[in-house]
């Protein structure tokens, strides 16, 4: 896949009032679209990719601890009373300080972005909330679709720290299978991994690892099984509320690995801009009889789709009309009992970048595209 200079971009770590700008248009010409009403944004995809990678959790599980309704007159942010103080010095803009309302722990940040106030809220506030009361209120389910293109088009300081999330996610894995050993359990070697992505700063929202005994789960939590002659690991790590989605395989090569590499060439031929989801997905689908597996394969797991703020934002489904854009990152995944190809990459102008891309790890060439295969046992 195309590598670009790109690759050595320094990403930055704050928030940026530039790229905060092009959003509030972007989200303009959504609630113009819907009679110009106030827009609250309450989940994590939309509150971070708003607030230019703002932590909006305490607990991974968690609802965020902020809420922003956004106006005319600009944005109010709904914050936890006890989270002011964190937000401010760390996440948020300058700018944005002064358009916090504390909200009590008692109540859900969400409801007081809707109508509700907050603790002794400054006069702008209260005047804010004046005028809107009375007025339509669109939540996120109202524009869901609109919400998911607005940020589907990665603008450049997201598109840097994506590269480094990608990177430094997949040299995690790297590092972890490299040190890994067919004796080794699945926990053993999902904690190895976990430690490397929290220390890097990275979530990890999602670690699943097969041995040899337990290959035909799709999603194979970890357990005490060992790794065996075969093993996949996958990960989904976040920082600045990108989500990274890469899988690796360690051992010896499975039966189905050059076929599967197949059906995501086909996904990722499909993948131009102004193409709906569904249609790419229909592409991909076909392809599964075509390299010789199971035409209906493609119903046992889900295929993977757009990526972002979200594992994936959205995934595929032969109803999904979310049309391809330039600058937007995927991760399909196409999968058979005991194979799976899953790399986030990016759509430029010379084609997809391999976002979760290491020089370490072994590839092949598939439809003109550097693809991974498996690492070998030390």
């Amino acid at each position: 896949m195309a590598q670009t200079a790109a690759d050595t971009t320094t990403a930055s770590t704050g928030p940026d009032a530039a790229d905060r700008a092009v959003k509030q248009d972007r989200l303009a010409a959504v609630r113009a679209a819907h009679d110009g009403a106030p827009l609250v944004l309450t989940s994590h995809e939309a509150l971070a990719w708003y607030l230019d990678g703002a932590r909006t959790h305490v607990s991974l599980a968690g609802p965020p601890v902020l809420a922003v309704r956004v106006d005319d007159d600009g944005d109010t942010l709904f914050v936890a009373a006890n989270e002011v103080d964190r937000l401010v010095a760390e996440e948020l803009l300058p700018a944005d300080a002064a358009r916090i309302v504390p909200v009590p722990w008692t109540d859900p940040v969400a409801d007081a972005a809707r109508g509700g106030s907050g603790t002794a809220p400054p006069a702008t506030h209260t005047a804010i909330g004046a005028a809107t009361r009375g007025r339509g209120i669109l939540t996120e389910a109202d524009v869901a679709a609109d919400l998911r293109a607005a940020r589907a088009s990665l603008l450049p300081a997201e598109a840097a720290r994506f590269r480094a999330l990608a990177r430094e996610t997949a040299a995690a894995l790297t590092d972890t299978l490299t040190a890994a050993h067919p004796q080794q359990t699945e926990r053993a070697l999902a904690a190895d991994l976990a430690a490397r992505l929290v220390a890097a700063g990275i979530d990890p929202v999602v670690i699943l690892v097969a041995g040899e005994g337990r290959l035909p789960h799709r999603h194979p939590l970890p357990t005490d099984a060992p790794l065996g002659r075969r093993a996949m690991l996958v990960a989904c790590g976040r920082r600045h509320g990108l989500i990274a989605n890469v899988t690796r395989w360690v051992g010896d090569a499975g039966a189905d690995d050059a076929r599967i590499l197949e059906v995501e060439a086909a996904y990722l031929d499909a993948a131009v801009p102004g193409t709906a989801l569904r249609d790419v997905l229909a592409a991909g689908t076909a392809a599964y009889a075509a390299v010789g597996f199971d035409a209906d394969e493609w119903q046992r797991h889900h295929q993977g789709g757009a990526a972002g703020y979200a594992g994936r934002d959205p995934r595929a489904t032969p109803a999904t009309g979310d049309l391809v854009q330039p600058n937007q990152a995927f991760a399909w995944n196409p999968t058979a009992p005991g194979a799976k190809v899953e790399d986030t990459v990016l759509l430029g102008d010379a084609g997809f970048e391999v976002l979760t891309h290491d020089e370490r790890w072994p590839t092949v060439e598939v439809a003109g595209r550097a693809r991974p295969v498996a690492l070998p046992y030390a």
